[in-house]
């Protein structure tokens, strides 16, 4: 597999909306009533940032990582007034991250490429770059409402330290040390 910096000049900007879209879409849907109007909104918000990756596998596309650290975030472009909601309604459930902690903020793979172990290399792939990189904790959120993610998770070794929730959204915050016997 390869991890490729999004550019909207060189990348299928619609197929990269729709993973995003994908990972939130009952937050989307709830407030652009649409699938079509979500992912065009979220098509025009995308810029390049070091901060996603577009996954390749054999040269096709099959899923998007989102992931930064404490001082490397991902640049925030809102030119929707429904996207700046879905940020402010994230604030209140995602993670908190640490000096330390390296944050997977969104993992989407393609619905024709699940259930044949990206989601795992992936995860296995980040690790691996934490550890090289002496980060002392992978963090990320799994949503109330995906009992498969959380599992998929939990098998990979990460333990629910949190659990936030706001209106009708909520987030088992989970963790992975990386060096437990440092914590």
């Amino acid at each position: 597999m390869e991890y490729v910096t999004f550019d909207p000049q060189t990348h299928d900007v619609n197929k990269i909306a729709t993973l995003r879209y994908n990972v939130d879409y009952r937050t989307y849907d709830n407030l652009f009533n649409s699938k079509e109007k979500a992912i065009a909104a979220l098509g025009k918000n995308l810029k390049k940032d070091d901060c996603v990756k577009v996954i390749y596998d054999n040269g096709n596309i099959i899923g998007i990582l989102i992931a930064y650290t404490h001082d490397k975030q991902p640049k925030t472009h809102f030119n929707s007034l429904k996207l700046l909601i879905v940020s402010i309604l994230d604030h209140f459930v995602i993670c908190d991250i640490k000096k330390d902690d390296f944050y997977i903020a969104e993992l989407a793979i393609d619905e024709n490429q699940r259930s044949k172990g990206y989601g795992t290399k992936v995860i296995k792939d980040v690790i691996d770059y934490a550890k090289k990189n002496d980060y002392k904790r992978v963090i990320l959120d799994a949503d109330f409402r995906n009992p498969k993610a959380k599992a998929l998770y939990e098998r990979l070794g990460f333990n629910v330290y949190n659990k936030k929730s706001f209106l009708k959204r909520g987030m088992y915050n989970m963790e992975l040390k990386l060096y437990p016997e440092d914590q």
